[in-house]
């Protein structure tokens, strides 16, 4: 752990490693009889184990030491030299090395410097990158079954269709499965069995399944524009020279970017290294494993949270013992133990889904960037709206970059138009009172349906409405747990909170006066607009896209299907839907609600909406038929929406330039350093009480401010009250310098829990 920690967090730690004494030891200096072990879990760091004779192990190794009464895998690191020496009568014996190859150095160095960073426990950040436990035993052997040879005269037997089957496909290869065999020939496991039992099959151990086909890298891959091909050699070149290097591909959407690192993934394959694709959401896999299948003739092994135990336990085994050749997954696919990575892609490089804001706080694009100077290795970030942090660096010289300025095919950019709901407000219907389509996005809807082609809706809130008030007395339901208004889900039939998940059954009368009838639900969300579209155009095939339908890239892809084969005509969507998707019949997206993003006081709201109505614009009008955008909007005049609109090509530099100058002015990142301390306790007092503390202790200096304490946005989660202090320092002051004697100094009561964001994003 970093010397820089809350004194409680510290506490806490030492008062468990008390506990733990005579099992292990804090590490000392090396020596030939003993190691350090890192265990994953949040002490203080590394522990001294003794070696058993014969045993020989090296920095890296996987190992099973005793802990207490458990027995725990952990890795063995480094000594650290500023530590005493431990007594070698107190250490136990480490039990066992695990027959898998062990951590890479740069991947060691990877840990100690994220926990550095981010100010956490380095076995917190190790247990990430140890996510698996069931991956270090060995797999299981599974039982095949092949023709047995000599077996029983099949006019012995009576051969049912079924039997048929079985024995005309087992004859024709190897042993398989019981299952897989079974579903070759279209029966039930019990006829493989029951076969077996006769003696006419017989089973054989085989090694398990689930092994990963390499991808051909000599396949031909698609023809590339001149544009993309200037691009696809510069990041050969670039691969097959080695070493660091971050290079930016930039494009307008549906110009190619993924096939043009495609080449850069087959020039690593070429050299027999490793690659990681970075998605921020598993529903833009669908599509991305389809071209990804169509170009090399193999699936990459896939990693994110909607995996099986089973699927985890093999694909984290395939990548430490490098059998698995590329990995795309999401964020966490970044600490898999990759024995030889030789590229790193980060694709949609912009998008906030990267920042994983629990337990271990990090930017999956920004590690990335870590892991590749570590590793030497170089990395591409791929965006059609790159980050204002990406631009700078670009602009500094300190990233490379790569430009593709038209859309692959001869596809041109949708036209964007705004709408100005100031005097085309929507009107009311008699059957269900306020609408949320202008008459001219109406209009655009009946002229794509009536082409045969197809529409996206775009709302960026889920359910059916975000508020719920009584006409009679004016409550809003809100959640119990936390400072925010319960979401009606019509279809579910229940109010949720998006925060904690506390949901509750949709109410007859008012919990506050106990009016019936008197419910009102205010605002629109997706399941709102479906209702609108299904009045205004009820024959038209309409299907909801959120995280509440498309839970899954099973789901995802059953949706790419259906939208290819042209059975829906009309999407209407949440974020998920706003990138990645390559739809050739869509040509008009309407943004209901372009406004939805300004609101609130994130330092990055014009930067995130821009960039996202950008992304759900260029869904439109991907193939030969042009697009057509419109954007519902109270202020038109606002510079996001003027540069959505403006056909000038630089109309997008010149709203970074724009962003970076606002920026400036105000010394906020990327022209500065934040830290945010977030405080949670389920006593306000109390809380309020730690906070002025830390106040009276805050660090006083040039180049350095203290903003807060304050109530954060959400000021209740939960149940837990929340204040956040901003720390803002110079580009040139590291805030963990600052953060850690600060902290350091103040005495926090067991009760308050303390959360540090380096680079925070969300401000909630």
């Amino acid at each position: 752990m970093p010397k820089h920690r809350a004194s409680t967090a510290r506490r806490r730690n030492n008062a468990r490693e008390t506990a733990l004494q005579g099992d292990c030891a804090p590490v000392g200096p090396a020596a030939e009889d003993r190691v350090a072990v890192l265990l994953p879990l949040p002490l203080a760091g590394a522990y001294d184990y003794a070696v058993p004779p014969g045993l020989g192990l090296a920095p890296g190794d996987l190992v099973r030491v005793p802990l207490g009464s458990r027995e725990l895998a952990g890795v063995v690191w480094e000594p650290d030299p500023k530590r005493r020496p431990v007594p070698a009568a107190r250490l136990k014996p480490v039990a066992g090395r695990i027959d898998l190859p062990g951590l890479p150095g740069h991947e060691r160095r990877f840990i100690e410097w994220l926990a550095a960073y981010a100010m956490a426990p380095p076995g917190a950040v190790l247990r990430m990158a140890l996510s698996v436990p069931a991956a270090f035993e060995p797999p299981r052997p599974v039982t095949g079954y092949r023709l047995k040879d000599g077996a029983p005269e099949a006019g012995g037997l009576r051969l049912t269709p079924a039997r048929k089957r079985v024995l005309a496909v087992a004859g024709e290869g190897p042993a398989r499965p019981a299952t897989e065999l079974a579903r070759a020939a279209g029966v039930g496991t019990s006829v493989i069995k029951g076969l077996a039992a006769l003696g006419v099959l017989e089973a054989v151990e085989m090694s398990p399944s689930g092994a990963f086909k390499a991808p051909d890298w000599r396949r031909p891959g698609p023809v590339l524009s001149p544009d993309q091909a200037a691009a696809a050699a510069a990041l050969r070149t670039k691969v097959t020279e080695g070493g660091f290097g971050v290079t930016l591909l930039d494009g307008v959407t549906g110009s190619g970017k993924t096939e043009v690192y495609f080449e850069a993934a087959a020039a690593a394959l070429e050299a027999g290294a490793q690659v990681l694709v970075l998605l921020p959401e598993i529903a833009l896999s669908a599509q991305w494993l389809e071209r990804f299948q169509r170009r090399f003739d193999a699936k990459p092994a896939e990693w994110h949270s909607e995996l099986t135990a089973v699927q985890r336990r093999r694909g984290w085994r395939a990548v430490a013992e490098g059998r698995a050749r590329v990995v795309v997954g999401a964020r966490s696919a970044l600490f898999l133990p990759y024995q030889k990575l030789g590229l790193i892609v980060v694709d949609e490089e912009h998008d906030g889904a990267f920042k994983q804001e629990d337990g271990v706080i990090y930017h999956a694009r920004d590690m990335a960037v870590v892991r590749a100077q570590l590793g030497e290795i170089p990395i591409v970030l791929s965006s059609a709206t790159p980050s204002l942090e990406t631009v700078t660096n670009v602009k500094a010289g300190r990233y490379g970059s790569l430009h593709l300025p038209d859309r692959h095919g001869g596809a041109s950019l949708p036209k964007v138009e705004l709408v100005d709901l100031r005097r085309d407000p929507p009107p009311r219907l008699a059957e269900i009172g306020q609408s949320w389509l202008s008459a001219a996005l109406r209009g655009a809807l009946a002229e794509t349906f009536a082409a045969g082609e197809q529409a996206l809706l775009f709302l960026n809130r889920r359910g059916f409405a975000p508020l719920t008030l009584c006409r009679a007395c004016g409550h809003r339901i809100k959640c119990p747990n936390c400072t925010a208004w319960l979401v009606e889900h019509r279809l579910a039939r229940r109010l949720q909170c998006h925060h904690c998940g506390h949901h509750t059954p949709l109410p007859s009368h008012c919990p506050e006066c106990g009016a019936e009838g008197g419910l009102a639900a205010c605002g629109p969300g997706v399941e709102r607009l479906a209702e609108e579209v299904k009045l205004l155009f009820p024959e038209q095939r309409t299907t909801i896209v959120s995280s509440d339908s498309v839970s899954g890239p099973a789901a995802a892809a059953a949706l790419v299907q259906a939208v290819q084969r042209h059975e829906i005509d009309l999407m209407i969507g949440t974020q998920i839907v706003a990138k990645g998707h390559h739809f050739p019949r869509l040509t008009l997206v309407g943004v209901v609600d372009g406004d939805l993003g300004l609101a609130g006081g994130d330092l990055r709201a014009a930067e995130r909406t821009y960039q996202l109505l950008h992304q759900v614009a260029g869904r439109a009008g991907r193939a030969e038929r042009p697009g057509r955008v419109l954007i519902q909007t109270y202020e038109p005049e606002h510079p996001v929406m003027q540069a959505l609109a403006s056909d000038a090509p630089d109309a997008r530099d010149r709203f970074l330039e724009a962003e970076a100058e606002s920026r400036r002015h105000a010394a906020m990142p990327p022209f500065a350093r934040l830290a945010a301390l977030i405080l949670s306790d389920g006593d306000a007092a109390r809380l309020d009480g730690a906070c002025r503390r830390l106040l009276r202790a805050a660090p006083r200096g040039e180049g350095i401010d203290i903003l807060g304490p304050a109530p954060a946005p959400l000021a209740v989660l939960r149940g837990r009250h929340r204040r956040r202090f901003l720390l803002r320092t110079r580009r040139d002051i590291a805030p963990q310098s600052i953060l850690g004697p600060w902290l350091g100094a103040v005495e926090l009561p067991r009760q308050v829990r303390l959360q540090i964001d380096v680079d925070p994003y969300s401000f909630l």
